[in-house]
Order: C-alpha cells, then structure tokens, then sequence
C-alpha cells in the first residue's frame, strides 16, 4: 500500500502546473517531412535589376548607361550588345537605324561599339533612364542641348577623348570603341552623379503565361526595302533570336546570336528637318504599340508617363514584362504603322514587302 501511494503521488506531481508535456513521439512520415524541409535549396535571393526584374550580382541602385551603337551594315557585327540590359532601334539619316544601348545590371569588360553619334531624340531617350550619356559627335542641335542643359555626357570628340579607342582592323567611321568601366571611370572624372533614382518597370512572375495572339515570328520594315530586322521565337528559351536581312545579328565579342525576351513595337510621326536628312522624331504625344512576348501579341498603346518613361499600355493599365531584356523599335506613322510590322506563326517571305501587321 505504501509503494502505491507513493507511486501515486509521483505520477499527480508530473502532471502538476509548470510541468512540460511530454511530446510523443514522430511518425515515419513525419520524420520525412521534416527532413525534406531542412534540405529544401532557398529560391533565388538577391536585388532585382530595375529593368530587366531579373536577380543582379550588380548594385541595383548604379547609373545607367546609355550608348550609341552604330548599325550600318560595315558596322555590323557590334560588340557588347549581349550585355545591354535594353536595347532601342530608331531611325537615323539615310534610312539606317541607331542603336542604344542601356547598360546598368551586367558587370563586364568586354569592348562596347562601335559609337556613333547623337541626335535630340535619342537624347531624349537616354536621359529618360538617368542615364549617362556616351557617343561620338553630335548634330548642331544635339550640342546645344547637351551643353546648354548641362547633360551627363561623355563624347570622343568634345569632352571624353580618352575613354574611347580606335580599332585599326576596321576602317573609319565604323571602329570607334570604348568599354563600361572606361565610361563609368570617365562619368566619376566629371563629377557626375553616381546615385540617382532610376525608373523601375512592371514585371510579371518569370513562369507567366501572357495574354495575346499568337506569333512567333515577326519581321520589322523601318525604311529601306533592303534592311529587314526579324525575329524568331524559341520556346525552349522563351527568347526572341534577332535577325537582319535574314542573318543572325551576332555579338563580335562572343559570336552569340542577340535575343530578348520583349519585343516593342510602336509608332512615332517622324519629320525631316534638312536636306542631309536629320529628323525629329515626337516622343511626346503616344501611339500605337505592339508587345511581343512568350510567343504571344498584345495591341496596345505607348504613352509618355510621369517619371518620364515610355510605358506599354491596355486598357489604362501598364502591361507586365516578362523577366529579362526588351527591345524597342520606333517606327514611322508613314503611310502607316500598321505597313512597317508584319508577325504571324511562320516565317514572313524573304523577298515580301508588309502590307499591313496581319498574321502570316
């Protein structure tokens, strides 16, 4: 009896206040599940790159910088196009087009060029960004924009000679060349500001399906017949491969074909100014756009938004990019936008002129 009770009293006391519950113990399938969990690998972490909503070892707040890329054809192949994070196509003198280039979340040491020179609206265009400013030369008004403003600019001829080079394996004017670092060691020289508020963009989740038609092929007619820029989609990649007259436009640093993962289209009035052909073109007043992406098209609209940015349009909403690089066209209103765009699921002729953005 005694052995009892007092077996008894130890049991009451166990179950006392302040005594811990004894937990029982896991089952198989909950040993599993804890394991798995400690072992999951974390998601991707890191800063996001303001323009392409990817995840950058780069500092994510660094200034943009926006260059001039020549694109005759004696021009071609260009170095250090794989590396811009956006690139914009706008119509230069003579029916060729220019390139800018921005470069703000890739670190690299690759040469950039060749460089060109600068007119007001592809100011206009870099400086939307915060961007600093690189080329070579300028038109008479492009000068007095960027002297008078006091704009953030690095130019071979006037002010930044030393940060460019001449490659001698190319002929003049095409083999004109420099490199980020040269170009960011340049803007610090200057006393340029190294910290300013870059405009960000809207993205979707990477693995989106977008809205949209679908087209998979799209070819883009700026002026001359005989300069035709397309491109083909890879759904592997989920990126669109650049193509000019039907060859693939590659990067000479590393022979990679140039690929994006938007496209924009949109439609600008365009007016020439002189005899030489130098053009305004109106980056003010919106139009109509088109954004290819995931194998799919939206009709949409562009408009100029307060922070100064052209943004991509429905419905009075501003369209998701998917992650990743996006390149812009400008093209003419003349006869019509519609006449410089064709797109569809197979490839456009070779030797076929638009006749309007109709599927193929």
């Amino acid at each position: 009896m005694l052995l009892l009770a007092v077996s008894a009293a130890i049991v009451l006391s166990s179950c006392g206040k302040g005594s811990e519950p004894v937990e029982p113990p896991q089952t198989p399938q909950e040993d599993e599940a804890t394991t798995n969990e400690s072992s999951a690998e974390p998601g991707p972490a890191g800063p996001v790159a303001p323009f392409t909503g990817l995840i950058t070892q780069a500092d994510p707040a660094i200034r943009p910088v926006a260059v001039m890329i020549n694109n005759h054809s004696k021009a071609r192949p260009q170095s250090g196009l794989t590396h811009a994070d956006m690139i914009w196509e706008v119509l230069a003198e003579g029916g060729i087009t220019r390139l800018i280039a921005v470069f703000q979340s890739d670190t690299f040491t690759d040469p950039v060029g060749p460089v060109r020179s600068i007119r007001p609206y592809l100011i206009d265009l870099a400086e939307s960004y915060q961007a600093i400013i690189s080329h070579a030369g300028a038109s008479n008004d492009a000068y007095a924009i960027l002297q008078r403003q006091k704009k953030p600019y690095l130019d071979e001829i006037s002010n930044a000679g030393s940060y460019f080079w001449r490659d001698k394996s190319r002929k003049m004017p095409h083999n004109l060349y420099t490199d980020i670092e040269k170009l960011r060691t340049g803007a610090a020289s200057k006393k340029y500001e190294e910290s300013v508020t870059i405009p960000v963009y809207r993205f979707s989740e990477k693995d989106a399906m977008p809205a949209g038609e679908d087209a998979t092929k799209l070819e883009i007619m700026f002026q001359m017949q005989n300069y035709k820029v397309s491109y083909a989609y890879e759904a592997d990649s989920r990126l669109y491969a650049r193509s000019i007259n039907n060859e693939p436009h590659v990067d000479m640093n590393n022979s990679e074909q140039l690929k994006a993962t938007n496209l924009v289209v949109l439609g600008a009035a365009h007016q020439v100014l002189d005899n030489v052909g130098r053009l305004a073109v109106d980056l003010d007043s919106g139009g109509p756009a088109m954004l290819f992406q995931g194998g799919k098209v939206i009709e949409a609209e562009w408009q100029r938004g307060g922070d100064d940015v052209i943004r991509i349009m429905k419905d009075g909403s501003e369209l998701p990019f998917i992650p990743g690089k996006t390149f812009y066209h400008i093209v003419p209103m003349q006869p019509s936008f519609d006449s410089h765009l064709t797109y569809g699921t197979d490839a456009p002729a070779a030797d076929s002129q638009p006749e309007g953005a109709q599927k193929q």
